[in-house]
């Protein structure tokens, strides 16, 4: 069944290591457990991922054991020049060590080596981020304590497997619209968060992912109507029959999407974009930015990724049929291959 909602508790995992029941959610009722999956552990794939994004300028942050490869990042996108840098610290082979949380609702993610000292640090209705990065760039520090506001709220949680092996799945949640503050600085700059008007996006991912994909991401958040909105769009996460992950948030409350697809143009990602949908209730047009681009290849490992900023205008359908009017919202979408 296309969008099939999961609604009980219950282990994400059979006996087998095989997803229980395939589909989405409004929070993580399905419980992970790593000594559950049947996969070897370079294999498996953990990370927290948080996008902060201010006026003029986006914040990222990762954390993440992708088995074989760890990635531990730090971002920083000035959108008035426009610029961008991300700095990245590699680590062999992690396969467990750091220790990442079981669930997005508690436990701390930490990061430390001699040059990074990255926490992400969760309590009772908000999380933390703060950042130490040593020699960030041209020898300058980055450093950053930021504070996201999580009252209760909808988010979007999908659990998909992949059809070219059982044991391989993608269990996520994206939480939207958590009011952000506090700063960050660099090169004698000050980056500072308005909670107002200043959002967090939370991309929470644990699974076993086959070797070679390509997958569509888009995120935003704003105010709208004087209220806090948000989407989530994407596909490529492994077999999304059962449910896609597609969703608008507002004032709290999420609202399933069906199919949305993304339209960029072939020649150049920095030319305006299209949005549409199977149930006409995300149609929109995109103005990029900036598109922060990365590209490595190592032959066994590839990845060729482009995470495009810019300003969306459209109309967004609520369940109830309310028609919201989405003017110039700061957001990203994205494109990316990987082999690894």
């Amino acid at each position: 069944m296309r969008n099939h909602e999961v609604t009980k508790i219950q282990p994400l995992l059979n006996e087998k290591g095989v997803l229980n029941e395939p589909g989405w959610s409004k929070s993580l009722l399905q419980q992970y457990d790593r000594n559950m999956i049947k996969a070897p552990k370079f294999r498996i794939k953990e990370w927290d991922y948080y996008l902060v994004v201010g006026k003029d300028f986006a914040l990222a942050f990762t954390i993440s054991d992708d088995g074989y490869i760890g990635l531990q990042s730090v971002t920083l996108i000035d959108f008035k020049v426009p610029s961008e840098h991300t700095e990245t610290v590699l680590n062999a082979f992690p396969m467990g060590k750091l220790k990442l949380p079981s669930t997005s609702e508690k436990g701390n993610t930490i990061y430390k080596d001699k040059r990074l000292d990255m926490q992400f640090l969760v309590s009772e209705g908000q999380r933390r981020i703060v950042c130490d990065f040593k020699d960030f760039k041209d020898g300058k520090p980055f450093k950053c304590d930021i504070t996201l506001s999580q009252p209760p709220m909808d988010t979007m949680v999908i659990a998909t497997p992949w059809r070219e092996k059982d044991t391989a799945f993608y269990y996520n949640q994206k939480i939207n619209c958590m009011n952000a503050s506090g700063k960050a600085t660099f090169d004698g700059i000050d980056y500072i968060l308005n909670p107002e008007t200043d959002f967090g996006t939370l991309d929470w991912g644990r699974g076993v992912w086959t070797y070679d994909n390509t997958w569509f991401w888009g995120s935003g958040n704003g105010v709208v109507e004087g209220k806090p909105f948000g989407f989530n769009i994407g596909y490529g996460f492994g077999d999304t029959s059962a449910a896609s992950e597609n969703m608008l948030f507002f004032d709290g409350k999420a609202h399933k999407l069906d199919d949305v697809k993304f339209h960029i143009p072939k020649d150049s990602y920095t030319k305006p974009w299209k949005f549409t949908s199977s149930d006409n209730r995300f149609e929109m047009y995109f103005e990029p930015i900036i598109d922060r681009k990365a590209k490595i290849d190592l032959k066994f490992i590839l990845t060729d990724q482009h995470q495009v900023f810019g300003k969306m205008s459209g109309t967004a359908v609520l369940d109830d049929g309310k028609e919201l009017e989405i003017k110039d919202l700061l957001c990203f979408a994205e494109h990316v291959h990987n082999k690894y």
